[in-house]
């Protein structure tokens, strides 16, 4: 069975946790997943608190977290160069 790519396990819907981006099928938001990991939590230390998650959500939530702080930079070097 191929892996899932991030985008198929985070949703960003406003009906759900008021559109802020979850893992899908549940109300986990990526901060809070993300955010445990910079405090030091293991993903084991996230399965255990969180049983309904697999270590691919978790990964997923790294991902796409990278992904935008990465799009943030480019944006805002462009923003930079353009009003240069």
């Amino acid at each position: 069975m191929p892996t899932k790519t991030w985008r198929e396990r985070i949703v960003i819907d406003p009906r759900i946790h008021h559109g802020v981006p979850c893992i899908h099928g549940t109300r986990v938001p990526v901060s809070i997943l993300v955010g445990s990991v910079a405090d030091g939590d293991s993903t084991e230390d996230l399965l255990a608190a969180y049983p309904q998650l697999t270590a691919e959500d978790i990964h997923a939530a790294l991902k796409f977290a990278a992904q935008h702080v990465a799009g943030a930079e480019q944006s805002k070097a462009a923003s930079d160069t353009k009003d240069s």
